[in-house]
């Protein structure tokens, strides 16, 4: 079919921009917010005892046709709405007040339940048949107590107050004493179910709050463990180069070279504390270990008789490495560190024992057992794997740190 001449353009297609401006001018409609179980729960109850007011309303208002005259001969209207205006606001608060200690996690006062049985047993010749669904609420009352108290003979007398009813003759009499048992399971399921909905939302909160603060602990240990040491050995390198440059040595170039790889680790360090990740393997730490010792004059003997460590473990001896040189490069004036790694009877040890023990740092860690928070970290790390750890500064100016755990993990 020919295209009109003057038509700039398709009109589906001037049509699709048109309603995409307008709907673009629309405002937005309002998000309703999301409902826990809890609320459901409540939300359900609340309309259920609302439809069993209303029936109990409906049915003295319009009895059937032998209540009316039976009560007819005996009283009128004038007397039972007093009555009904009186019992039933009651009657509801005691079951408003015995829902709401259930739902916290409480039982029902005997003395409530016992209001709502007279509130409902009490006016029931005068009333009549239409009275009747306020059983059903008093069961479920019973119930909660029997639940909550684990309690058969509780039980047994809350299925018992529908047949009670039937001290009233009617027809309705009979339905609700059949029917006031499953309105009391139905209400004692909901406030079940809106109960352990709270309690799992409050073990949902405090396991958020448990990840936070254990996440907040691995993140402020590897923060110590990881860049603290990368901080101390690029610092050590700064005053050797300084050194190294007042003294015209030609090393200066060698040593600068090494500053600008501590630092490109160090920002991979720093990565993988925040992402939670392994950045090194344990081989190629026992070799830095001994390339930063040998560097700064310490001679390094190393004896590995062990076999390949599950990552886990491996990943704690790196901890204890990186603080060990640490500790040897900060607070010692170490000329030997030996940096032993043995497996035997099922047992994996790791030890670090060098000399130049300053005397204020020996009296430092004979007075705290735990030696400051680098070594409290090592302790909680090694403890993860069953093992312990053993730090000892003797008289003679030597240091061992060792750490202890078992093959099989």
């Amino acid at each position: 079919m020919e295209r009109l001449q003057g038509s700039d353009a398709p009109r589906p297609a001037r049509l699709r921009r048109l309603g995409a401006t307008w709907l673009g001018r629309l405002p937005l409609l309002p998000r309703l917010p999301e409902l826990s179980p809890a609320w459901l729960s409540g939300l359900a109850l609340a309309t259920g005892i609302a439809g069993l007011v209303g029936r109990v309303l409906a049915g003295v208002a319009a009895p059937s046709a032998e209540g009316t005259q039976t009560i007819q001969t005996v009283q009128s209207m004038d007397t039972i709405w007093p009555v009904v205006a009186i019992a039933l606001p009651a009657f509801l608060l005691l079951h408003a007040g015995a829902v709401q200690r259930a739902l916290c996690g409480g039982g029902a006062p005997w003395w409530a339940i016992g209001g709502q049985a007279a509130l409902l047993y009490l006016p029931l010749p005068l009333l009549g048949p239409g009275w009747s669904p306020l059983c059903g609420l008093l069961t479920g009352a019973v119930l909660v107590t029997a639940g909550r108290r684990r309690s058969p003979l509780i039980l047994a007398l809350a299925l018992a107050c529908g047949p009670a009813l039937l001290i009233v003759p009617g027809e309705a009499s009979a339905v609700w004493a059949a029917a006031a048992p499953g309105v009391g399971l139905a209400e004692y399921a909901l406030i079940a179910l809106a109960v352990r909905a709270r309690r799992l939302q409050d073990a949902q909160g405090e396991l958020v709050r448990r990840t936070v603060g254990l996440e907040r602990r691995r993140f402020n240990r590897d923060l110590h463990d990881l860049v603290g040491h990368r901080l101390a050995v690029l610092v050590l390198k700064i005053e050797l180069s300084q050194r190294l440059y007042d003294d015209g040595d030609a090393r200066v170039r060698d040593e600068i070279k090494e500053l600008l790889d501590l630092a490109r680790n160090l920002t991979g360090d720093v990565r993988s504390v925040a992402h939670g990740l392994r950045s090194s393997s344990l081989e190629t730490e026992l070799s830095s270990a001994r390339a930063v010792l040998e560097s700064t004059g310490v001679r390094c003997q190393i004896k590995v008789v062990c076999r390949t460590l599950p990552a886990e473990a491996a990943d704690v001896l790196i901890h204890v490495l990186r603080e060990g040189v640490t500790n040897i490069l900060r607070h010692t004036r170490a000329r030997e560190c030996a940096i032993h790694l043995v497996e035997r009877d099922g047992l994996v040890r790791l030890s670090m024992t060098n000399d130049g023990v300053l005397p204020a740092y020996r009296r430092n860690r004979e007075d705290s057992a735990t030696g400051g928070n680098g070594l409290s970290n090592l302790s909680e790390r090694v403890s993860e794997l069953g093992g312990w750890l053993d730090a000892v500064a003797s008289q003679r100016g030597l240091f061992r740190l060792a750490v202890y755990f078992p093959r099989n993990l």
